[in-house]
């Protein structure tokens, strides 16, 4: 291949006047072999045939968009130093550029896919003119500025589907221009003029800027950052990128994870993952450097970060990621961004949303190793790893990693959100702000508050209103409508009941998210219903499966059958059943032979016992024959599941991996270092739920200010202040405990907490209690008879029996130092009747009494 050959293991650029490097060392070097190209001309062919580039007629189209829109942007800066009164060398030198980002500034975009620009205006013009809401220039009925960019963009006789989001925390202008979807951007630097070369790459643009123009901005500048770093060292480097993000884009959206404030991965995220793993394999071919992402990220250690390069600080004054901040290490997968200031690009990702990625990454590997040791069998044997498939195109053998997801029939129950509003500009609008708030719903109210195992938001939306009838909707307001559908589980141990309610949940989503969107139009509202899987409306299903509804349940049906849990749990009945029916054949059989001793002397008896038993014995050797079977079918399963030199190789290229990903955990400076074990374990309690770190900055509106009803977002983690104490504080809050246990107060350590029984297993979450099978005793399994379990709540300290009076108080009985008395009743030896802590009584004579401070003597 041409990239392997004179390609150099060198992954530094320079960009904006500042080297680059890789924040990880190269984990192989070695360009591909024989069988690696001739599988890779097999991925190309696919790729060629399934994932289109834009034809010249859309590339002119584009070209042409982009044009048109770069002129009115120029009038428009000029009429903005016009109405200012600037001369006419500073209007004709204000400028203003446009920039791209994101797919089409790297060239990966698809057919029909947006364009992400910026428009880099000088500090003469505001916000406030970009949008039209100026009040020194908007119309008399409070209607946007005439002459604004976003009005002049409305009025233009190309333009369609014009939505103006202005209150969001990177404003955005998004609409259709000849049908190409523009995505536009507003950036206000701290210059006079914009001119045309304006170099964007470097940091001292960002010198005086507002957080809106900083984000703007970062999407240029880290698109620009990852381009140069995938193509450092060899010009036929950036070739094998570009091929891999677009098979990737391709895989993710349909599987249902292209979705970045859904809580899953945008094309930001996907370039860095993809160039993260070009610098790991830098001459690795296309069809490998595909596999080996797919390896990278099935066993990524999170939350460990995704970083292209180390993040700087370049003096500005702008925040800049860091592992170590307090924020930082509640986020869940951070992927950073390489461009100064760097920040976290995947902060709406949850834990709900990283275990349905990391269950994609490794269906996603093991269909690509799959192939590839195929297809490597095939080179050693001379034949073709798909001949048996007749005229099939070998190629096509890749078309299994991108079938659509089946995300419609893995879940036995459903929520529809059905977005509404009374109009078709309203409803856009709304329907945009809702969108950018349903991962909070997910994640947040249902997955953290309800016994949900499993929860999965379908990031597609469908242009239908699959609300009630009983919602009352106005015609209007279905035909405005949209839906998206939220799968999950139910965690069976923690259920309570047979029903579960979301009905607070829904309502404390509406009552803090969606009541802060302004204006609020009546009609705007978020519509809930439940299915089961077989109740799903028949759109869910059409084009993704080719006969409908019907097809998709009987590939459902399938999907259990195969289920190897499912299989092993009905061998495990079955098995269990079939010593049940032996134990009894043979209780029968004592049962006969006690009666045929009892009565010998009965021939005729004898002999009809005689004719049973054989019967017996034969029903009872036809069932052990099965039972045999049975037990050899799963040692054959047991004895098939190994490896050989292919397991290996594959271990090898693993054990490279994860030798280059043990630098993320080296941190000397901050002495927080993990083992490679330490590392693994926090991320399988990360993905279990039980490794709290969610709750970090929040995404797109930057607006949680508020905490709503049920957060637990911080729960299990220090206080601010807590987090600083150091050893004084420890050494602060010892002495505390010592002097609360000196006056008499039974005082717990943080600890001892858990030995009272909070990491005990419960009794019904036993596994024989959840199977319903004992386990295996002398020979045999017995199916458990359920019966409620008798619980018994025992303590490590002693706890003294106490008697309360009427208001509440511990009624003291008295010890040998000292007897209660209410009045006095004569001469005690060795003890005097006095009032002291203890109450009225007698004390012991020489001991110390303490009297109450709220006692008066007269």
């Amino acid at each position: 291949m041409a990239a392997a050959a004179g390609a150099t293991t060198d992954m530094s650029a320079k960009v904006g006047g500042r080297i680059i490097t890789p924040h990880l060392p190269v984990v192989n070097s070695s360009g591909p072999n024989e069988t690696e190209l001739s599988f890779d001309e097999l991925f190309t062919a696919f790729s060629d045939k399934h994932i289109p580039l834009e034809p010249t007629e859309g590339i002119q189209r584009r070209e042409r968009v982009l044009d048109r829109m770069g002129s009115l942007a120029g009038e428009w800066v000029k009429s903005v130093c016009s109405r200012q009164g600037l001369d006419r060398d500073a209007v004709e030198a204000a400028g203003g550029q446009l920039f791209t980002s994101g797919s089409y500034r790297l060239g990966v975009h698809e057919p029909g896919a947006d364009i992400d620009t910026i428009l880099v205006a000088p500090n003469m013009c505001t916000r406030e003119d970009f949008f039209g809401t100026n009040p020194e220039f908007m119309t008399d009925d409070g209607g946007r500025d005439p002459l604004s960019l976003a009005e002049r963009i409305r009025a233009h006789p190309d333009v369609t589907n014009f939505v103006p989001v202005e209150g969001a925390a990177v404003p955005i202008l998004t609409f259709d221009w000849e049908g190409v979807n523009i995505d536009l951007l507003f950036a206000r630097i701290n210059s006079a003029t914009a001119p045309q070369g304006l170099d964007i790459d470097s940091d001292k643009i960002l010198d005086g800027v507002d957080s809106a123009t900083e984000k703007s901005l970062n999407g240029p500048r880290v698109t620009n950052l990852i381009a140069a770093l995938a193509k450092a060292g060899s010009p036929d480097r950036y070739q094998v990128f570009l091929k891999v993000v677009r098979i990737v884009r391709k895989w993710a959206k349909a599987r249902g994870l292209y979705s970045n404030k859904m809580g899953y991965w945008g094309g930001v995220n996907i370039n860095i993952a993809v160039c993260l793993t070009l610098q790991l394999y830098p001459n690795a071919c296309p069809a490998s450097l595909l596999r080996r992402f797919f390896l990278v990220f099935k066993t990524w250690r999170w939350p460990s970060p995704v970083m292209l390069t180390k993040p700087h600080d370049a003096g500005l004054g702008l925040t800049v990621w860091s592992q170590h901040q307090g924020a930082s290490q509640r986020q869940v997968a951070p992927i950073i961004t390489p461009a100064y200031p760097a920040m976290n690009s995947t902060l709406a990702v949850s834990r709900q949303t990283l275990q349905i990625m990391h269950e994609e990454f490794c269906r996603g590997y093991d269909i690509i190793d799959r192939l590839w040791k195929d297809h490597q069998k095939g080179e050693k044997t001379g034949t073709s790893s798909s001949s048996g498939d007749g005229d099939k195109d070998p190629c096509e053998v890749f078309a299994e990693l991108l079938e659509p997801s089946d995300f419609f029939i893995n879940y036995p129950n459903y929520l529809s959100l059905c977005i509404a509003g009374p109009t078709l500009e309203d409803s856009q609008a709304w329907a945009g702000f809702v969108e950018s708030r349903l991962r909070k719903l997910v994640s947040d109210q249902l997955a953290r508050s309800l016994p949900i195992s499993k929860i999965q938001l379908w990031p597609k939306k469908f242009e239908a209103c699959v609300a009630d009838r009983t919602a009352l909707l106005t015609k209007a307001q279905r035909q405005n409508s949209i839906t998206y559908f939220v799968g999950f589980l139910v965690d069976r141990l923690r259920m309570r009941g047979s029903e579960l309610n979301v009905e607070q949940q829904i309502q404390n989503f509406r009552q803090w998210d969606l009541s802060r969107f302004q204006p609020m139009v009546p009609g705007m509202d978020l519509y809930v219903r439940s299915f089961t899987v077989k109740e799903l409306p028949r759109i869910c299903f059409e084009g993704m499966y080719e006969g409908g509804k019907v097809e998709a349940m009987k590939k459902r049906r399938r999907i259990r059958d195969a289920d190897p849990r499912r299989q092993e749990a009905k061998r495990v009945r079955r098995l269990a059943k079939l010593k049940a029916r032996m134990a009894a054949m043979q209780k029968k059989k004592e049962e006969a032979a006690a009666a045929a001793k009892a009565e010998a002397e009965e021939k005729v008896g004898e002999k009809r016992k005689r004719d049973g038993t054989d019967d017996d014995a034969d029903e009872e050797a036809r069932l052990l024959d099965e039972v045999e079977q049975i037990e050899t079918k799963e040692g054959e399963t047991s004895a098939g599941e190994g490896g050989g030199a292919e397991a290996e190789g594959e271990e090898e290229d693993e054990e490279l991996l994860e030798s280059a990903l043990d630098q993320i955990q080296e941190d000397e400076a901050a002495g927080v270092g993990k083992t490679r074990e330490e590392a693994e374990n926090d991320r399988q309690k990360l993905l279990a739920g039980e490794l709290l770190v969610e709750g970090g900055e929040d995404v797109v509106d930057e607006a949680d200010d508020y905490a709503f009803l049920g957060d637990v977002r911080h729960a299990n983690l220090l206080p601010q202040e807590g987090r600083a104490q150091g050893e004084d504080g420890e050494n602060r809050n010892d002495e505390e405990a010592e002097i609360l246990k000196r006056a008499g107060y039974a005082v717990i350590s943080d600890d001892e907490v858990p030995t009272v029984g909070g990491n005990m297993i419960l009794p019904w979450r036993e596994p024989e209690a959840v199977s319903g099978v004992k386990k295996e005793k002398e020979g045999s399994n017995v199916p458990m008879q359920k019966k409620k379990p008798a619980v018994e709540i025992k303590f490590k300290t002693k706890f003294d029996i106490v008697e309360l009076d009427a208001d509440g108080y511990v009624v003291d009985k008295g010890d040998e130092d000292f007897k209660p008395s209410k009045k006095w009743i004569g001469r005690r030896g060795g003890f005097e009747f006095k009032l002291g802590e203890r109450g009225l009584g007698y004390y012991r004579t020489g001991k110390k009494i303490v009297v109450p401070s709220n006692t008066a003597y007269n």
